[in-house]
This record gives C-alpha cells, structure tokens and sequence, in this order.
C-alpha cells in the first residue's frame, strides 16, 4: 500500500517541516509515502468561495491515482483512536486499493462534491486546526500506526 498526501500550502512557512520530513522517513519503511503541496486557488475566491474549492477538488482528482482510496480531513469525520486508526489502515493494506490519498484542504477547507467522494472522512480534532498542524498530526499519527502494527515501543497503549 502507497500512502499520497496532498495539502494546500508551503513547506517552508511551517516551524514543524523538519519533523515533518522525520515522520514521512519513518512511515517511507513501512508504505511508500508522498507528500505533496499544492497552491490554493486564488481567482476570485473572495467572490465565489464555492467556485474556488470546486477548481481545487479538481486538482485533487487529478492527481489521484485511479486505485487509491480518497480520504479527507474534515472537522465533522470520523474520530479514531490511535489503535482504531492503525487498524484501520491494516485493513486497507489487505484491500483492492493500492493507496490512500490523504487529503488536507485549503484555509477554505474542502467542497462538499469532494467530501460526497470520499471513501473515508477523518477528524484530527473537533476545532478547526491550521492545516499545518493538521499536516504535522496526520504524519505522526501515520508514524505511530506503522509503530502500533509493527509491535514497536513508540505507542504506549
């Protein structure tokens, strides 16, 4: 199974890349990992903030590959805990899916045609989290599902 995540941002304005990049490290050994930035739509989205996230899910869809399930962080998802999370995932190894596309939205959040497609909604929290932060949890909580299915010491249940 490939792990893909693509999120609307810039690398170099987050204070957490480098763990960022010590957390896709880590997940890389147990599924190939990718993490992907994109530029937000701008045009007009003051105007028609629907229009925007519309061209955005759009480019999203682009760039999934045809056998990787789409999930998308949304504040209303479904709550996991670590252990459910990590489970989770391992059914999804055993699945005809060959990937998970993550998928963070912009300061705009999502469209709701995206969300509507989403084989899986999850929430990292209730509130609304910076998607940098968001970025940074979902790579740790990755991290630690390889860590809880591998039998490491990293997860203390």
């Amino acid at each position: 199974m490939r792990l893909r995540l693509l999120w609307f941002g810039r690398t170099s304005r987050s204070p957490w890349e480098t763990q960022v990049q010590d957390y896709i490290k880590a997940v890389h050994r147990r599924w190939p990992a990718e993490d992907i930035p994109l530029k937000p739509d701008a045009r007009g989205r003051d105007a028609d903030p629907g229009a925007a996230l519309r061209r955005e899910a759009e480019r999203i869809f682009e760039k999934r590959p045809r056998d990787f399930r789409l999930v998308a962080l949304d504040e209303g998802g479904h709550e996991f805990t670590s252990t459910e999370f990590a489970t989770r995932l391992q059914s999804f190894e055993t699945g005809p899916a060959s990937g998970l596309l993550f998928v963070i939205g912009s300061d705009r959040g999502l469209s709701p045609e995206l969300l509507s497609k989403a084989d899986l909604k999850i929430s990292l929290s209730r509130m609304t989290l910076p998607h940098q932060l968001a970025r940074l949890l979902l790579w740790e909580q990755l991290y630690r599902a390889t860590d809880i299915l591998s039998g490491g010491r990293y997860h203390r249940a």
